[in-house]
């Protein structure tokens, strides 16, 4: 585990969107396409909104990204609350992205149809790959769930499926989520995680007892890979103490 601390969610953007470029470059030296997982939720908007600032948008080879989602709440498009809308919004809108390379979970068809849909996506895309995404940007509630692995719900103890959906009864909706073990094959994970509501639940995910149950985060382990914490002063109160 590599942890990173910033004074504010200002430094945090800044510090992440100078390891990703330099990331990225060095992954684009080696194979012709980078592949990412989103996530949703403010710390992430406001480094999308970095990146595509005049500062950073010349500095990623934007032609060779191969943008997916590492969740998503059913709702349409155009509703406010889709990390896919925020995303295109903060970033994918102003980059000059191939829009061939830009793959959302989608949410004008059934919950279940879409999750089949997006792991067949994933399963033509990572054929025979050792690692699947190079890299997953994650956040963390307060409750220590990340993606849409919540406590509680039978999607934490997901195997055998990439993408699952369920219904979420405490926002009475449903959601689309890639699974811990499909996460966990990627080269690169980072978690994103500002505020002193998180402290909590951040110190329980790094140093509780094991209980995915209760802590849903401590699932995320990348089997040949690198786990990041980019955390501001707030999340890591509890951490320094």
């Amino acid at each position: 585990m590599k942890l990173n601390i910033s004074t504010d969610s200002d430094q945090l953007s800044k510090r992440v969107a100078d390891w990703m470029v330099d990331f990225i470059h060095q992954v684009l030296k080696k194979q012709d396409r980078f592949a990412i997982a989103l996530s949703g939720g403010n710390t992430p908007k406001k480094l999308y909104t970095l990146l595509a600032s005049e500062n950073y948008n010349d500095k990623i080879d934007w032609k060779k990204i191969h943008f997916f989602w590492g969740d998503e709440r059913y709702v349409p498009f155009n509703d406010e609350r889709n990390n896919a809308k925020m995303a295109f919004d903060t970033l994918l809108n102003h980059v000059p992205v191939d829009k061939n390379n830009v793959h959302i979970m989608r949410t004008d068809i059934a919950p279940e149809e879409s999750a089949t849909d997006y792991e067949r996506l994933l399963h033509e895309y990572f054929y025979h790959k050792k690692h699947f995404f190079d890299l997953v940007l994650l956040g963390l509630g307060d409750n220590a769930h990340t993606l849409s692995l919540f406590p509680g719900y039978a999607v934490v103890h997901e195997k055998e499926k990439w993408v699952s959906s369920f219904y979420l009864e405490e926002q009475k909706t449903y959601r689309i989520t890639l699974t811990a073990p499909v996460v966990n094959k990627s080269s690169r994970i980072a978690f994103l995680i500002t505020g002193s509501d998180k402290a909590a639940s951040l110190y329980n995910v790094v140093y509780g007892e094991h209980d995915p149950d209760l802590y849903p985060a401590q699932l995320i382990q990348p089997f040949n890979g690198e786990l990041y914490w980019f955390t501001d002063e707030g999340a890591a109160a509890d951490l320094k103490k």
